[in-house]
């Protein structure tokens, strides 16, 4: 999601939730031991959680492209699983038959991982947006975002039921060259997106659909968020904007990788 200012009360249980969350070394330490293998018949599984293996590392650029071509569209849902919005949210993608990649914070993931099970189920795909969704982890240390990004990977991986995130999302767009890299190397495609539907600040469902049908000519990947506060606005937006995409000739696909 991109950076905001107040009103991210909501993450302090995140963050509290990841006071038990271990620097790096300990972090990837636990990451190894924990991480399970990988139910290599899924569609979204490429490798085996755990360092090294048979992961493939793939580029490290930003990602903007939809696989679909020209006039695909990438929907990406931000910040969750949440209990209350996120099982919403999939209700109403597939009532129009829409994949959509769900960018998950990694404590809650490990707080409702029946949720990821029924994301991954339903065909989404599943991307790394760290263990607390810390917008400034751009002005940290490389210690501090390899522990935000191994650790939320290994709880989303767990949570899912062996499947890995594809993708690796910034915080508020927080990338460095070393995160991109290093997310690379665990065959996470960095992620970034072209319009920012702005659902997060709840201006209104009339302002959020004019927002999207005004950026979309920038490019093809739309952030939306199931958690964080109330989500009501973004799920009536959806429910206007996804008809009216396919009218308009788009096709919903993934991120390329």
């Amino acid at each position: 999601m991109t950076r905001h200012g107040g009103g991210r009360s909501w993450y302090g249980k995140v963050i509290g939730a990841a006071l038990g969350v271990t620097m790096l070394a300990a972090g990837v330490g636990a990451w190894t031991a924990q991480a399970g293998a990988v139910d290599t018949s899924s569609p979204q599984a490429t490798a085996p959680a755990t360092p090294g293996g048979d992961i493939k590392r793939v580029a490290a650029t930003i990602v903007h492209a939809s696989d679909k071509g020209a006039q695909g569209v990438n929907i990406t849902i931000d910040d969750g699983p949440d209990p209350t919005w996120t099982p919403q949210v999939l209700d109403l993608l597939r009532e129009y038959g829409v994949k959509a990649t769900f960018c998950m914070v990694g404590t809650a993931a490990q707080a409702h991982p029946d949720l990821v099970k029924k994301v991954v189920a339903d065909g989404h795909r599943l991307c790394d947006h760290t263990v607390s969704h810390d917008t400034a982890m751009d002005k940290k240390s490389q210690a501090y975002q390899s522990q935000q990004i191994l650790d939320a990977e290994r709880m989303i991986t767990k949570a899912s039921g062996g499947v890995r995130p594809m993708y690796y999302r910034a915080p508020g767009g927080a990338f460095t060259p070393f995160s991109r890299k290093l997310a690379a190397s665990r065959g996470m495609r960095p992620l970034g997106w072209n319009v920012d539907s702005k659902d997060f600040e709840r201006p209104g469902t009339d302002a959020i659909v004019a927002t999207v049908e005004r950026e979309l000519p920038n490019g093809p990947t739309i952030l939306f968020h199931d958690a964080g506060g109330d989500r009501s606005q973004t799920l009536a937006a959806l429910r206007r904007v996804l008809p009216r995409l396919k009218e308009q000739g788009h096709s919903f696909g993934f991120p390329v990788r």
